[in-house]
């Protein structure tokens, strides 16, 4: 979901700066989960990654003097987010995407992968494999312009297919937002932890339909506040950072605001940024607000929490590595260690630059250890049940996914919601899972498997979790553990049994 990426890129570029600093505001964030390891690794590579990004053609936003602008948001001791006004996913997403042009690589679009192939999937099916253990051999994709499953031979991959805000009910993401990614490593085996971590973001339109739209927290890091119904405000209650504190602080702050009023939402006052200072820095939240009838230097934004960010995922080591041979992730699809139970805010480009550059080095190192040799994969076979009124099943099934998800996994849990949760998902799995092995695959079933299965893996972790830390809140287990341990998904099979 890089293209969306209002607020920016963290990193230590200024003098007033340093990386001590960025580690311990971190840290701080994730709360007592980051791998520090990871997290100084990471922020130490951030400038030389600024300077490729710029080498690209990233034009970062300069003061007049020639500086970068840096943004300052939640969880930040210090002024250090680079960014292009408030598009910087999408400034960045088109530098890369020009230098893919240029340098002739091949993209194949409108591509959906289905399934990895491994060679213990092959010898479970009674294929001979030569050598030990499990590795990637390829996959199976569906071709959407031609309806067709397609396999490819592939020894190394990437992941880099985002996160699973689209579980939800509402949410900041897009529609392709399936958890394609954690559902098809976690199908090969592939071992995936912290689900339960999704981070809410605090301050998104409200609108009386079930899209969302960010409001970055770039805004609230030049002045603007939140109030409540009465129109007071609120955050200084809650933490000694008010209005800049973490988002699962402010996240938490503004559900209990909601629900001790009764209010559909709270308010975002960003008057204090100034009324001729938005419209430059802010073109894009200006715009949309609009667009609703909203004059954002003068009008306060009604505004909520929505599903925002995957801070578990698919587990990875400081090269991007996983569990299995030749699989590589990056990006929101990846759990590295960085984010903990909580993710600093712009620490989400960072990582995915950064370890899109450590992934591609072990990658070819990877690939330089193989033989030439090539096994040979079986052809996908298609179901041979054809389009039917089965179909509005599917789309009742999604909605109540998303409707359990919101209503049972939310921002405040209880062991009680999440059981229900887990009834009701169960249910649509064994459904859903019937008609995929009878059906012909298109992109909606083959979304729909994958949001139960990401489903399953939010529910099962937040389970597994006796404590409440970062981004999971449980009123039945309020306080915080004092040994910190990341939650790892159980084996497929356990979820059947």
């Amino acid at each position: 979901h890089t293209v969306a990426a209002q607020g920016g890129i963290a990193a230590v570029t200024s003098e007033g700066d340093d990386f001590e600093r960025h580690v311990c505001d971190t840290m701080q964030s994730g709360a007592g989960l980051c791998n520090e390891g990871v997290v100084r690794a990471i922020v130490k590579a951030a400038p030389s990654r600024i300077q490729e990004l710029i080498q690209l053609g990233v034009d970062f936003t300069r003061l007049e003097d020639g500086r970068h602008s840096l943004g300052k948001e939640g969880g930040h001791t210090k002024r250090r987010v680079l960014h292009v006004k408030d598009i910087t996913g999408k400034a960045i997403e088109d530098a890369l995407l020009d230098g893919i042009a240029k340098e002739g690589v091949t993209v194949l679009e409108h591509f959906f992968v289905i399934d990895l192939i491994t060679s213990e999937k092959l010898r479970r099916r009674g294929i001979e494999i030569p050598g030990q253990g499990d590795r990637l051999l390829g996959l199976y994709a569906l071709n959407v312009k031609s309806a067709e499953v397609e396999t490819f031979h592939c020894r190394s991959l990437v992941l880099a297919t985002g996160g699973v805000g689209r579980v939800y009910q509402y949410t900041t993401n897009p529609s392709i937002a399936t958890g394609d990614g954690v559902a098809m490593a976690y199908r090969a085996g592939v071992e995936v932890m912290n689900m339960e971590f999704v981070q809410f973001h605090p301050t998104t339109l409200y609108t009386k339909t079930d899209e969302r739209f960010l409001i970055t927290e770039a805004v609230r890091g030049e002045g603007a506040v939140l109030r409540n119904e009465a129109g007071e405000t609120f955050m200084e209650r809650y933490h000694e950072q008010a209005d800049l504190a973490s988002r699962d602080i402010v996240a938490r702050a503004i559900d209990q605001e909601m629900k001790r009023s009764g209010a559909p939402h709270v308010w975002l006052d960003a008057s204090p940024v100034g009324a001729d200072r938005f419209p430059e820095r802010f073109p894009n939240v200006y715009q949309t607000c609009l667009r609703h009838g909203i004059d954002a230097t003068k009008d306060f934004i009604p505004v909520v929490p929505a599903a925002h960010y995957l801070c578990g995922g698919v587990r990875t080591s400081i090269d991007s590595s996983t569990s299995l041979p030749g699989l590589y992730a990056c990006g929101e699809v990846a759990c590295t260690g960085l984010h903990g139970a909580n993710r600093l805010a712009s620490n989400s480009l960072l990582e995915a630059v950064v370890m899109a550059d450590k992934g591609v080095g072990a990658a070819l190192t990877y690939l330089d250890s193989l033989d030439a040799g090539q096994v040979s994969l079986p052809e996908w076979v298609d179901g041979d049940l054809s389009d039917s009124d089965e179909r509005v099943v599917l789309t009742h099934n999604l909605d109540e996914l998303k409707r359990a998800l919101w209503d049972y996994v939310g921002i405040v849990r209880t062991t009680k919601r999440l059981e229900r949760a887990r009834a009701r998902i169960g249910n649509l799995e064994r459904e859903i899972s019937e008609y995929y092995w009878f059906a012909k695959v298109d992109v909606p079933l083959l979304e729909l498997r994958n949001l139960v299965q990401v489903a399953e893996l939010i529910v099962e972790c937040a389970l597994r979790r006796k404590e409440s830390r970062g981004l999971h809140y449980t009123l039945d287990y309020p306080d915080q553990s004092e040994r910190a341990e990341d939650m790892v998904a159980p084996p497929l099979a356990a979820f059947h049994q």
